[in-house]
Formats: structure tokens, sequence, C-alpha cells
């Protein structure tokens, strides 16, 4: 419900909500101050949304099974937290590749705005991951992450006057509540229900989700960034949950699919109550979102297994498996990260680059006067649309299979 800035009677350059006509009280051009608390007075868990909860779960699980298969766990906190930046921030109309993303992941200062602002929300998540460490999820978290994202500091707004407006005919469509301490008593409903508290334990963590992630954006508690920050939220719900052990969905790919659905089960909530059909968007957004970054890790595990394979028989010295991870943990590679891993001295890092740079593993791309080592076989995975990466060429005598046919022998 969020865009990227909040403006008063004008926002959202990317809303195109439909008819926003209501059958309640409620008025889009007026303060929602009696937005109702949750839980709400309607049936949550209807038998399609307890059916969708089953196999949105069980996605969840296969996931989860998956990241714990891979043998480095970097290697995914430091690659799909950025596929997720990206999304989330074009939703906002921040628009940003991947690619560029991964380039500029070590060196912000070259990157431009739309790329920095991105890059900031890969850090909020982090940065929010690690303070679950510290307490639950709360409005501390939220403040947290919105001021990373905004680079500045941000509290619960005092402001009022706020709205959401189209962008293409200037209609207010939603009215948040005002005041800061309705507001916050309003947060503090949301931050009980998250954790069960008043009788919300009945409901299924994802139920608890998708209703609170409504209810933040309902609240509209900053004066920007309200719709990046619920995004982190429910990533860091999940993990909080125990249903995945790092904030490794991205929800936010499948809201960019299913962009005016998205709006327009928010708004219909507010306007008709209509808790069941937003609910199924969301358990459906997590069952196809886990299933797609499953494929994707069992991908991203294969091309692993083949680089190790292929690096010990081209270049025996190099068979190192600190080396490959990190090519991993970095599709940017640079000569400073092996020197900070331990791996090597500055010299003899530039040799193994350079090296693996000789026999097609990386790409060798100078930037500036700094060089970068470019896994492009694990960019092309991460950014491309399927799981199939270009082959290395067939091993030798000395490889896997000539191993193999020396056995029979």
């Amino acid at each position: 419900m969020s865009p990227p800035a909040t403006y008063s009677c004008d926002m959202s350059q990317k809303s195109d909500y439909g008819d926003t006509s209501h059958r309640s009280g409620w008025r889009a051009d007026r303060a929602y101050n009696s937005l109702p608390p949750l839980p709400p007075r309607v049936e949550l868990e209807t038998k399609p949304v307890l059916k969708r909860c089953v196999t949105a779960r069980a996605a969840l699980g296969e996931l989860k099974q998956a990241a714990a298969q891979l043998p480095n766990p970097a290697i995914l906190i430091n690659t799909l937290p950025l596929l997720e930046a990206q999304a989330s921030s074009e939703i906002e109309h921040i628009v940003t590749t991947a690619d560029r993303l991964f380039q500029c992941l070590q060196g912000e200062a070259s990157a431009d705005p739309a790329t920095k602002e991105a890059l900031r929300y890969r850090h909020a998540l982090l940065e929010g991951f690690a303070n679950l460490f510290k307490r639950p999820l709360c409005t501390a978290t939220a403040e947290l992450i919105c001021s990373r994202i905004k680079d500045h500091p941000l509290r619960v707004r005092k402001t009022s006057g706020t709205a959401l407006a189209s962008a293409g005919s200037g209609e207010v469509i939603y009215t948040p509540p005002e005041g800061e301490d309705r507001l916050r008593g309003l947060l503090a409903n949301w931050e009980r229900f998250l954790h069960g508290e008043d009788d919300a334990d009945q409901f299924d963590p994802l139920v608890r989700m998708a209703a609170a992630h409504y209810q933040f954006e309902a609240i509209h508690p900053f004066t920007d960034g309200n719709g990046r920050t619920g995004r982190v939220l429910n990533s860091l719900f999940l993990v909080e949950q125990g249903l995945l052990p790092l904030p490794i969905l991205s929800l936010s790919r499948y809201v960019i699919d299913h962009k005016r659905d998205y709006y327009d089960r928010l708004l219909a909530v507010t306007r008709d109550e209509a808790w069941e059909p937003w609910i199924l968007f969301m358990l459906q957004g997590v069952e196809e979102t886990a299933s797609w970054t499953t494929a994707k890790i069992t991908a991203i595990r294969t091309l692993a297994a083949a680089t190790v394979e292929y690096v010990r028989e081209k270049t025996p010295k190099l068979s190192s498996r600190e080396l490959v991870d990190l090519i991993f943990e970095q599709p940017y590679c640079r000569i400073g990260n092996l020197v900070e891993a331990g791996i090597a001295g500055r010299q003899a890092a530039s040799r193994h680059l350079k090296a693996l740079a000789a026999i097609g593993v990386l790409r060798e791309q100078a930037v500036g006067r700094e060089k970068l080592f470019v896994n492009v076989r694990l960019l092309q995975l991460l950014t491309g649309a399927t799981n199939t990466f270009a082959p290395f060429p067939k091993l030798g005598a000395g490889g896997a299979v000539g191993r193999q046919r020396r056995r029979r022998r």
C-alpha cells in the first residue's frame, strides 16, 4: 500500500487501483482512525486458507532443506537478499539491475542513486536479521529497518495530512490513521498479534504474516519507506518463526508479477473486509516463491560442485574449496577478497584469480583502476529466468570420468 514516498494528498507513481468505492463507513479521503485492531472480526482461517497453508508450509520446508544442503550458507546470504532488494525496490519504481547490484556491492561509492537505494534495502534486511538475535520483531525493529532503507533516522510519524493518491487520476485511494499515540497503539497490537499473544497463537504463522502485513501497511507508520519496510518484516518473521534459517525468500518477485492484484487486495481488506482473498494471495506467493528459490539453490549447488571438479582437473594447485566458495560468495570477486579471507597474499591472490579466468571459470573485467573477476555462470543463474548454465568443457583423463574408467580397468 506504500508508494515510493508519502505526500499530502499526492501519492504513488505505481498504484493502479481499481474501484475505490466502499460499502462501509470508511472514506478514502479521511484518516482511517477507526482501523480495527488484529485479529479482525471475520474468520481468517477458512477451509481454502487452511488448505493453502499446507502446501505453502510444504514448499517452505523444501526450501529450508535445500538451504541446509548447501555446504556454505554464506553463498545464500550474500546473493539471494540482493535479488530481493532489486525486486522490492522495483515495486517502488527504484529500478536497477541485479548485475549492477552485485558489481557495486563492495564499491557503493561508484553506484548510481537507484543502486545505492536498493543496496540499502539489502543492508536493512541483514541488519534486521542480526537484530533478531537481540529482540523479537517490534516497532523498534521497523524503525531500524526503515531508517536504514531511507538512510536517515525515521520514527513513527507525528505529522497529519498524509494521503495515498493515484498518480494517474490524482484520486485519493487511502488515508492512513493519524496521531503518534494512535499509531503506536496500533503497532503494539500488531506486535502482539505477530507473536501469538491475545489469542493470536490459534492462527498459523503464515496467516499471521499475511494479516500483519496488511495491518502494517494500513497503519503506514512512516512518512516514507513503508512498503519496503513491510516486505523486510515478512522475511524476518519467517526466520523468527523457524520456517526458514535465513532471510532468503524473495517474495517481492511475486508482488512484481501480480502488482495490480497485490494493491487491489490490500484495498479490498480496508474497503470490504475481504480478508480471505488477501490471505490466499499471500499464501500463494509464499508457495510459488519458495519453490522458485528451492530450484535456484539446487542449481547453485550443482554449479558449485561442477566448478570444484573442473578447477581440480584443470588447475590441481588451486583445488581449494575455500577459493571456489569465495567466488560463489562474491560473484564479482576482487583480489582483496582473497587476502581478507586469508586464502593468499595479494600477488598469489592475483595469480589464483587470473588462473581461474584463463580456464574460463571467471571473466576478468577492468573497472577503473580495479580488476574484477566475474563468476559469469553464477550470475547467469542468479539473474536469469532459467536455472541452466553454460557447461564446462569435458574433463580429461584426470577428472572424475577418467578416475571412473581407471577403476573399471
